[in-house]
């Protein structure tokens, strides 16, 4: 599998920065109030070593939404929230005045919502700054176990290169932490790397 150079990893990071910082602001809009989203730390995985440890998703339940993006080159990708944690966001998108039986009902569609505007913000960053067009699906919400959901994942992807952002995201002074997760075949990183490398070489 491809490994990423250091000058690879810092230009993907500054890449999903600049999106993190557009999904923040779509989403200060929504919730009326500052939103934080940190600078992504970003690690490339063999799908085989995913698991509940290495994400630290220390809850025995998680949410996950997927968008799959096909262009040069084609990613699956996913956001996680443990369970708990995401229906702290739909409070907080959905405001205090909603009761948690319709907080779970608006589960789905809050979640799908934030995982269009954090993944999309990610992806469009991407291509703006790498030239490049992108085509993205419907978002789809699934909540479940969690060694459930990440085998899931990875057996559905069948690929073996997994690109990891840890992110965590603030509300209010209320910290929640996530994973981006974009799962790629070799051809597709190595044509991704191929236009991080161009870009570089612009700098």
């Amino acid at each position: 599998m491809n490994s990423l150079s250091e000058l690879q990893m810092d230009a993907l990071t500054e890449i999903f920065n600049i999106g993190a910082g557009r999904a923040a602001s779509s989403l200060s809009e929504i919730v009326g109030d500052e939103v934080k989203l940190s600078v992504p730390r970003v690690q490339l995985y063999q799908s085989s070593e995913i698991n509940a440890e290495v994400l630290s998703l220390n809850s025995p339940r998680v949410g996950a939404v997927k968008q799959s993006f096909s262009g040069p080159f084609d990613a699956d990708a996913m956001l996680l929230f443990t369970e708990e944690r995401a229906m702290e966001i739909v409070h907080d998108m959905m405001g205090s005045q909603v009761g948690l039986e319709e907080m779970v009902e608006f589960e789905q569609e809050a979640m799908c919502e934030l995982g269009n505007i954090i993944l999309n913000a990610c992806l469009s960053s991407m291509a703006d700054i790498l030239s490049l067009t992108l085509d993205s699906s419907l978002p789809v919400y699934s909540v479940g176990e969690t060694d459930m959901i990440l085998r899931q994942i990875v057996s559905e992807a069948n690929q073996p290169a997994m690109l990891v952002l840890h992110i965590d995201l603030a509300i209010e002074k209320r910290l929640s932490q996530g994973y981006l997760v974009f799962l790629l075949s070799s051809s597709s990183l190595q044509e991704l790397l191929t236009h991080i490398d161009r870009f570089i070489s612009g700098i």
